[in-house]
């Protein structure tokens, strides 16, 4: 049986919190008058936090010694206590010896003992401050990890929802780990009900692995329903790509349904709702409908019998010229404050045939007239939708009460929005359309299409990064424009453990390079794909006398400068051949193994000049930037306006023979460049697409001043062709510093003056001149 938890977010309970969230075994509840946490289960209470830890400890089957167990449960009762710096220094000082060689507090798994410590350190700033001083590695490993579990992030996300959402209600249930609205366990329904118009997005992907989190968490089902009620835009392609998708993301409905499955009863309402005058037909143009609804002007035929709406309703149902102008409008309001509620439409007209049902019908409900009686026909309880719907609530309630019909519960969730990135339908398809992109399935796009690694997937986007990340969302409300690199960094930590080491130097002004006291032939050495993971493999390395570098490294080299070429030894420069222009030709080295790495400031990629079956392969390194120069576009701009001149750059390489056995789809790392997905051959050359690691500058756009664009950052500047166009060059991002930015920040004059600043204490530092003034 599952408990209930009530607590206060002013003295939120993080360590009961925690460990309800990881055992399941209590919903919990936020009550902002409740003064202190209490745990309804089994028929008993339990009022303390240490009290309700063992419980749901003990209820959940976490491991447990009762000796140990003992003393830190009395630990996390005295460290909130602990005011003298020295004394809290002491405290993690031990517990730090205690992890060194321990994973857990007690036993080999999670424990109570962990859950209680853990938040007892969550809930005090002091100690967390400490902790983030890095003077107590194991401990904070430990207390990472915790931190980290996708139930931990829920209970705290369920926190800061609570928190948000006091003023509109003083009980309520804000987790999204642990609380639906009137939720019975085993009997909750959820569903998820794409349009077949388009592949799924990052915005579906949420929606989905919400609506399944629920379901499970409540023992109940989750039932997938295309939404078909649109037969201009929708195909079946995009139905089984999308259940494709889902799968692969670990989605599976419990029963897959159409809308159109119920086109039959859904038009036996709408002759309800005309008949009792709850609706009437309306041929208004769609300009001048929108116009008046605007203004809250009631439509001429507002008003109209039940005799002619019927009438109407008859010539749209067979299609013929007449019946094709109108529509019919549900008689909600004229003026009501909620637009959305001033007489929507909720039939109209569409002669193309539907590919579910041909020509069987020719009119079609909308989505807000059909998804409230299908959701209540179908036994959901819980609506889960974006709070871009909240209007629109209203308008879902008045259809199933004009219509008699089981009522549904509605809980609403932030949509997921990031910068310089569309999720409307509608845009995507003008770029499509517009040929600015290769199609549904672009590395640019946000689309998920799993099953053949397409849009962000096909730029190296990982199924376990997004649950993460999804999931880690979960409860929030708050309508935010995300940055990327929150998810591209988790992305990261998925992919860093297990992707392949390999090589790949560009060819613009590649360096040939000789190498004194180097193997008279070429050898050839069986090296692990990936040194901290020996498990990814092994792969074949070629050491010569004759290697090539890039062009960048051999110009940075200094005469004499000994210098590492990675997994071989040091070497040391002796001479170069340098062009009139200052470009590198040519490199010798002296091959100077008994050399420390360790004391050398440069370590290099090369690769070896062999023939035969180690001989280099020709390939294509890709990097994208958005698609838009805009963080946000807005309703009254025009995407023509916003689109990025340049949006992809191709650069050529070569790299080592070991890539010629990946598959497509592989995610691989070549060293000192980043992260990359092989992306298959096109014409006749191998393709790996960047994946953007979180930081900053592989997320920055890299877009020229266009109206709306981010500043260029040195990302900017390509080595390789741009499509579409040239890269950015350093000379914008030179002239760019003299251009004057438009800003509400007032003026303020420099603390120190004009002039350079001088330190005015000894220093050790070198003075640095003023880079823009030189």
């Amino acid at each position: 049986m599952v408990g209930v938890l009530t607590v206060s977010a002013a003295s939120f309970p993080f360590a009961a919190a925690a460990v309800a969230a990881y055992t399941s075994k209590a919903e919990l509840v936020f009550d902002q008058g409740a003064s202190i946490p209490s745990l309804d289960l089994n028929g008993s209470k339990t009022t303390t936090e240490d009290e309700i830890v063992r419980v749901l400890a003990k209820e959940g089957g976490l491991s447990d010694d009762s000796a140990k167990t003992q003393a830190y449960f009395a630990l996390a009762k005295t460290l909130p206590t602990v005011t003298a710096f020295p004394e809290i220094v002491a405290a993690l000082d031990s517990l730090d010896d205690h992890l060194a060689f321990r994973t857990f507090l007690v036993g080999h798994d999670i424990s109570g003992a962990d859950w209680i410590v853990w938040g007892a350190l969550k809930g005090s700033v002091k100690i967390v401050g400490l902790l983030k001083n890095n003077k107590h590695p194991h401990l904070l490993r430990w207390y990472s990890h915790l931190e980290s579990l996708e139930t931990t992030q829920l209970a705290l996300a369920s926190l800061s929802e609570a928190k948000s959402s006091k003023a509109r209600s003083n009980k309520t249930a804000a987790s999204f780990a642990l609380g639906l609205q009137n939720a019975v366990d085993g009997q909750v329904v959820t569903r998820f009900p794409p349009e077949p118009s388009g592949y799924l997005h990052i915005g579906h992907a949420k929606a989905a692995m919400l609506n399944q989190y629920f379901a499970r968490m409540y023992h109940g089902k989750l039932l997938i329903r295309f939404d078909d009620t649109n037969p201009t835009k929708e195909r079946t392609e995009f139905e089984e790509t999308i259940l494709e998708d889902l799968a692969l993301l670990d989605v599976h409905g419990d029963k897959v349904s159409h809308t159109s499955d119920y086109f039959d009863q859904l038009y036996e309402f709408a002759l309800k709702v005309i008949k009792e005058g709850k609706a009437y037909a309306d041929d208004t143009e769609q300009a001048q409908m929108r116009e008046e609804r605007f203004n809250g002007i009631a439509s001429k035929h507002r008003d109209d019998s039940v005799e002619d709406n019927m009438k109407h309703f008859a010539e749209m149902k067979a299609g013929t010229a007449e019946g094709v102008r109108w529509c019919v409008r549900a008689k909600m309001s004229v003026d009501n404050p909620n637009k959305a509620l001033r007489d929507p439409v909720i039939y109209r007209c569409n002669l193309l045939p539907h590919h579910r049902t041909g020509d069987k019908w020719k009119i079609y409900p909308t989505y807000d007239f059909a998804c409230p009686i299908v959701d209540s026909l179908e036994g959901v309880t819980h609506a889960l939708r974006t709070n871009e719907y909240r209007d629109r609530n209203p308008q879902y309630y008045w259809m199933i009460e004009a219509l008699g019909l089981r009522t549904v519960h509605i809980w609403d969730f932030s949509r997921l929005n990031f910068i310089y990135t569309l999720l409307s339908k509608r845009k995507l398809h003008w770029f499509v359309d517009s040929g600015l992109v290769r199609g549904w399935d672009d590395p640019r796009f946000p689309t998920v299409r799993v099953h053949n690694y397409k849009g962000i997937r096909r730029r190296g986007m990982t199924v376990e990064a997004l649950r993460q990340f999804m999931l880690a969302q979960g409860p929030s409300q708050a309508i935010v424009s995300l940055e990327w690199d929150s998810l591209w960094t988790l992305n990261k930590k998925v992919i860093d453990p297990i992707a392949p080491r390999f090589w790949a130097i560009t060819k613009t002004k590649i360096v040939n390079v000789t190498i004194h006291n180097g193997p008279a032939e070429a050898e050839v050495k069986t090296l692990p794909k990936h040194k901290k993971n020996t498990e990814v493999g092994e792969k074949q390395t070629v050491f010569s006398s004759n290697i090539y570098v890039e062009q960048e490294d051999a110009a940075s080299f200094d005469d004499h400068e000994e210098i590492t070429l990675m997994d071989w030894g040091n070497a040391i420069v002796r001479s170069k051949v340098t062009n009139a222009d200052g470009t590198i030709t040519a490199l010798v080295l002296d091959l100077h193994l008994a050399g420390d790495f360790r004391k050398t400031k440069k370590k290099i990629t090369w690769l070896s000049q062999p023939a035969g079956a180690h001989a280099l392969t020709d390939v294509t390194l890709l990097d994208h930037d958005y698609l838009i120069t805009k963080k946000k576009l807005e309703e009254a701009d025009d995407v023509k306006d916003f689109v990025t001149p340049v949006s992809e750059y191709r650069e050529d390489a070569l790299a080592d023979a070991n890539v010629l056995a990946l598959a497509k789809g592989d995610i691989i790392q070549f060293e000192r460049k980043g992260y990359y997905i092989y992306d298959g051959v096109n014409d006749g050359r191998r393709e790996f697409i960047h994946i953007p690691d979180g930081r900053a500058a592989s997320l920055a756009s890299k877009a020229s001043s266009t109206p709306g664009a981010a500043t260029p950052s040195a990302k900017g500047k390509e080595k390789g062709a741009a499509v579409g166009g040239s890269a950015v060059g350093e000379e914008f991002v030179t002239s760019a510093l003299s251009v004057p930015v438009d800003t509400k920040m007032y003026s303020v004059t420099p603390v120190y003056g004009s002039g350079d600043v001088v330190a005015p204490a000894e220093t050790k530092m070198y003075k640095v001149t003023n880079v823009y003034d030189s």
